[in-house]
């Protein structure tokens, strides 16, 4: 279970161990106790007027850091990752005083999303959740809503101090230029990869049968021969929500599908939908409450299954576009654009991207998916494969094709190559300087205290 706990805590941006934060109080008011073999006990290592830095704290994120680090670019050292959590809290503490706030709805709202994902993890299963964190989905969610208030609030802060941060082509250059010939960071060989996707059209008669099914739903709970929640646990195909009762937690305008979304906000609180399809499937939705411009729903998800007739249909349809892309009749990106149904990729011209440098170029360890992998590792630079079936894990079953376009061997950092990787370090470099000027000034404004063992960071000089 312990790679699936570690997988989990990514989701939620645990900063700490779980239990670090409800000891607080102890850790700030018992002696240091003498540890048994093995043993790390947790200290506070700084405060910032009423916020702490835990040992636990550091620790975790100096794991990350390493774990997370930018392919090719050095990871930061232990005393960059405490001067980075220390301005956190100064930030966090300065936003109180400059009465910069993050509102209730803002958490609530990602906090739902997170649990989601967690639960999604567990397949909706709250009891192996306890069994891991010996603590309820309820109680994961505070704490979830704790730690993301104060990633928000320094978001904002940020935002704020480094407004109209730009970064100039000279800036990158003299960036580049500034590494020394034998430090430029060596990269690992990339790839340019793209996919057409095609969902399966499922025959009508297996819709109707699910909208009787859904419809009967409705009539149990209207009746009161049973209720939504109990409903939704037993037969809702969203592992994410089932285990809530079909609760999805708060949502913006704009965030769900628009089918969903403009179903729900039709309804009062407490009313039941007739079924509504979107591109997961079919819902039915009761609205909970409105809340601004944010509003709470639970639903019950049924997906309906394609036959093998419906996948081979959506084989041949893929089947006849790759000869058109082949015999040049239609260029790749433009067919993704539009034929694909994958539409992070279609808007991108079918092709997968790396959000972190904004780039179409991945490594092959950022692909997740193992069958991209090898495959991948079967094809030559420029061809495309038949379709081929995979596994949407919200979706079922789907047909595509790939589109193996270029691949870039190992070298070390230019310009010609690697500009956007080299533009977004220079963009964090000036960002850091930014950050630090101002920590200059704003550590006048705020209580700070620092255990001895974290002088040696020389952080408040």
């Amino acid at each position: 279970m312990s790679s699936l706990k570690n997988l989990v805590l990514s989701f939620v941006l645990f900063a700490a161990s779980s239990m670090a934060h409800a000891q607080t109080a102890e850790a700030e008011n018992s002696s240091p106790a003498t540890p048994t073999s093995g043993q790390v006990l947790d200290k506070i290592v700084a405060k910032v007027n009423n916020y702490i830095v835990l040992e636990s704290d550091v620790q975790q994120a100096y794991l990350e850091a390493i774990a997370q680090s930018q392919q090719g670019f050095e990871a930061p050292t232990r005393c960059e990752v405490f001067e980075s959590l220390l301005i956190n809290k100064l930030m966090v503490a300065k936003a109180e005083l400059d009465s910069i706030t993050v509102t209730d709805a803002e958490v609530m709202f990602q906090a739902d999303q997170r649990l989601s994902m967690v639960m999604q993890q567990f397949g909706g299963d709250e009891e192996i959740l306890a069994e891991i964190y010996g603590k309820t989905a309820d109680q994961l969610k505070s704490e979830i809503e704790e730690q993301l208030k104060e990633q928000l609030t320094v978001q904002k802060m940020q935002q704020k101090i480094t407004q109209g941060l730009t970064i100039s082509p000279s800036e990158v250059r003299k960036f580049y230029t500034s590494i020394p010939r034998d430090s430029l960071p060596f990269f690992s060989a990339e790839v340019t990869v793209g996919q057409i996707v095609k969902k399966p059209d499922v025959s009508q008669s297996v819709k109707d049968g699910i909208i009787a099914k859904m419809r009967g739903f409705k009539e149990q709970i209207q009746s009161g021969e049973s209720d939504f929640q109990t409903l939704a646990t037993t037969f809702s195909e969203d592992p994410g929500s089932a285990a809530q009762g079909g609760e999805l937690g708060f949502f913006r305008r704009g965030e769900l599908a628009p089918e969903f979304e403009a179903t729900a906000l039709g309804l009062r609180p407490g009313e039941i939908s007739e079924p509504v399809e979107t591109a997961f499937g079919f819902h039915l939705i009761q609205l909970l409450e409105r809340r601004g411009n944010t509003f709470n729903s639970r639903h019950i998800l049924l997906r309906p299954l394609p036959s093998e007739d419906d996948i081979k249909k959506a084989e041949r349809y893929l089947d006849s576009l790759r000869q058109e892309i082949v015999d040049n009749k239609i260029e790749f990106a433009k067919a993704a654009k539009q034929h694909s149904d994958d539409r992070p990729t279609s808007d991108n011209g079918g092709y997968f991207s790396d959000p972190q440098n904004q780039s179409n170029r991945l490594t092959l360890r950022t692909l997740e998916d193992p069958v991209l992998y090898f495959t991948l590792d079967s094809m030559e630079v420029g061809t495309i494969t038949r379709p081929m079936r995979f596994e949407d894990e919200r979706e079922g079953t789907k047909v595509r094709i790939l589109y193996y376009k270029e691949r870039y061997p190992a070298h070390r950092a230019n310009m010609d190559d690697d500009y956007e990787k080299l533009k977004q370090a220079a963009r964090r470099k000036k960002e850091d300087g930014i950050l630090s000027r101002w920590f200059v000034g704003a550590k006048e404004d705020v209580f700070i205290d620092i255990d001895p063992a974290y002088d040696r960071c020389e952080v408040l000089k």
